[in-house]
């Protein structure tokens, strides 16, 4: 047995930047056919497209604006016509969010709530007509979300939402033979994580029993692992991504 995905068509919402840009390089690397989907035109779009292009294969880069329905299904088009089907499909995008629950404002709450859950929740139920038999979703979550943090309640409310609605999801549709499944990530060394003060990367990396922080690389290969057929009897599962911590 070996994880071969060459031949799957893939779509990696938020798959421009840091992880997600990981995830969709690693898969076309792979040989897999992918659309990644971003928010906003700019370099990082560029970029990507350009690195898709040189792996070979029919790659696409999409814009769409995920907490908006109507471009959401302007995307499944998008990816009907680009890929016919999907094989896979990686509910990446995301906000962040740092506020004490004192000062969390309603409109901030809503911000991170529909960036974070609502989102997959739109992607998701638009995607179904479109995921091929035995398709697996992999949803990337938090693993902030088993534990929790302080000023950062709305995060890991949205970040625990995306656990049950998978849990729930593996369950209503296992008869038709889809996969669900979340990704955990811990402290992942991307931009946000390096900008965090010295210190409190030195007691992030001091509470990870690797002694590390995590990199884009170690969320993507847990992301093809529950993609390839490798793990066709994984479903409704949460896979801590985050150095023992």
């Amino acid at each position: 047995m070996r994880l071969d995905v060459a031949g799957k068509r893939i779509v990696v919402t938020g798959g421009t930047r840091g992880i997600g840009r990981t995830i969709s390089l690693a898969f076309a690397q792979a040989g897999a056919r992918v659309l990644a989907v971003h928010r906003a035109d700019g370099s990082a779009a560029a970029e990507l497209a350009r690195q898709l292009k040189e792996t070979g294969g029919a790659h696409a880069v999409v814009r769409a604006d995920l907490t908006d329905p109507a471009e959401v299904a302007e995307l499944v088009d998008a990816a009907r016509t680009a890929l016919g089907g999907v094989d896979v499909l990686v509910n990446n995008a995301g906000v962040d969010g740092h506020e004490r629950i004192e000062q969390l404002a309603p409109e901030e709450w809503h911000r991170v709530l529909d960036g974070d859950l609502t989102t997959v929740f739109l992607v998701t139920q638009a995607f179904l007509p479109l995921l091929d038999e035995a398709a697996s979703v992999v949803n990337v979550g938090a693993a902030v979300s088993l534990r929790g943090f302080a000023g950062r309640a709305h995060y890991t409310a949205a970040k625990a939402g995306v656990i049950g609605l998978t849990r729930s999801l593996c369950k209503e549709f296992g008869p038709r033979g889809l996969r669900f499944n979340t990704v955990a990530p811990g402290v992942i060394a991307t931009d946000p994580a390096e900008e965090l003060p010295p210190p409190l990367l030195a007691k992030v990396r001091s509470m990870t029993a690797l002694g590390r922080l995590g990199t884009p690389e170690d969320v993507a290969g847990a992301v093809l692992y529950l993609a390839s057929d490798l793990a066709r009897y994984v479903t409704g599962a949460t896979l801590n991504v985050d150095g023992g911590i």
